[in-house]
């Protein structure tokens, strides 16, 4: 599944190279060659994983990793750090900043896909494509197929969306306003109110399998996908 990476390189022969390799693969990429310049594109729009070189002119890459994981708009956004700094104490300061991933040049491209799709996985997991399956409830985002025991359910783009988000955050409560964020996106203006709709859409289509009772409202907090029982 392809993903919005904002890649923050200030070497213009590295960064096309990345760049190169991401969009070859498929990803949508957003450019910066300094901190100051990604803040900008962040405040426009919120990438999928933030590939980050240590070592950039103003803000350093490790104040940047800082200043992402401080604020909650970005909290959990993938981070991925890219330095020719190889000791483990580097290493170390990297990660305590908030990188989730510490990547020493020079890498193969072949390595920065894996460890991107590996950093997905861990963070945003609705952004692979492994299929997903919750007693006997199977989504496939690669095909955009759902089925209910083994029988097709019938859903549109946005229950889809929704379905996929909830089943890859099982067990988590999530407010309408984070849903908006997740599955609509976060610059797009909508009613909370909107949520609960196509929460009652997703509802009615599950029915048909009786997976309906996996879609759980949590009074005053939002809603939750959950085997367990209320």
């Amino acid at each position: 599944m392809s993903a919005t990476i904002l890649v923050v390189e200030d070497e213009p022969s590295i960064q096309e190279l990345i760049a190169a390799s991401l969009q070859h693969a498929g990803h949508r990429v957003l450019r910066a060659d300094t901190a100051e310049d990604a803040m900008l594109l962040v405040t426009e729009t919120l990438p999928d994983v933030v590939l980050l070189d240590w070592m950039l002119p103003g803000m350093s890459g490790i104040q940047y990793a800082r200043s992402l994981r401080s604020a909650e708009r970005t909290h959990d956004l993938p981070i991925i750090m890219l330095t020719a700094r190889s000791e483990e104490h580097d290493k170390i300061a990297g990660l305590e900043a908030g990188a989730d991933d510490y990547l020493t040049k020079p890498f193969s491209p072949r390595e920065l896909l894996a460890r991107i799709k590996a950093v997905l996985r861990r963070r945003a997991p609705q952004m692979t494509e492994d299929c997903v399956e919750v007693e006997g409830l199977r989504i496939d985002p690669v095909t955009h197929r759902v089925s209910g025991n083994g029988r097709t359910l019938d859903l549109g783009p946005t229950e889809f969306r929704l379905l996929h988000f909830f089943m890859t955050h099982a067990e988590r409560v999530h407010s309408r306003t984070q849903l908006l964020d997740q599955v609509w996106g976060d610059h797009v203006f909508v009613e909370e109110r909107t949520v609960d709709v196509h929460i009652r859409r997703l509802r009615a289509a599950l029915e048909l399998t009786g997976h309906d009772h996996l879609i759980q409202t949590v009074r005053g907090s939002g809603y939750r996908f959950s085997a367990l029982p209320e």
